[in-house]
């Protein structure tokens, strides 16, 4: 149960049928009301058509698809969000892969000279 925004009774949390399911807009508002209609990492007031509903704990990283793992950020702030935690999932990806030696070996390896024998540079 989630404290109703609005005051009164609680109320059935919201709880996504998939990770792809569709956020209502009833959940989106009630978002906004516990918010106080500011942004969850700014701070600033938002208006309409100017944020996004996040995931708090992504899904990517295990968060559920629940209304209260939701929350209002600000449009631009939340790209950079985003664009901040896939270059960090990416990099652990690609170092683990590495790791393992499942990262692919180069194609065109640097050509490199071997050492000259010491027998070879004796008069």
């Amino acid at each position: 149960m989630i404290n109703n925004p609005h005051g009164g009774r609680d109320v059935k949390e919201w709880i996504g049928s998939s990770p792809n399911a569709q956020i209502p807009q009833y959940v989106r508002d009630r978002v906004l009301l516990r918010f106080g209609g500011c942004c969850a990492l700014t701070g600033w007031k938002l208006r309409k058509g100017e944020y996004d509903i996040d995931h708090e704990k992504a899904l990517a990283d295990g968060g559920e698809h629940r209304e209260s793992n939701l929350r209002p950020v600000y449009r631009p702030a939340h790209r950079e969000k985003t664009s901040a935690e896939n270059k960090l999932r990416a990099d652990a990806d690609r170092k683990g892969r590495k790791h393992r030696g499942e990262w692919p070996k180069s194609r065109r390896p640097i050509p490199i000279r071997p050492f000259q024998s010491s027998r070879e540079t004796q008069p």
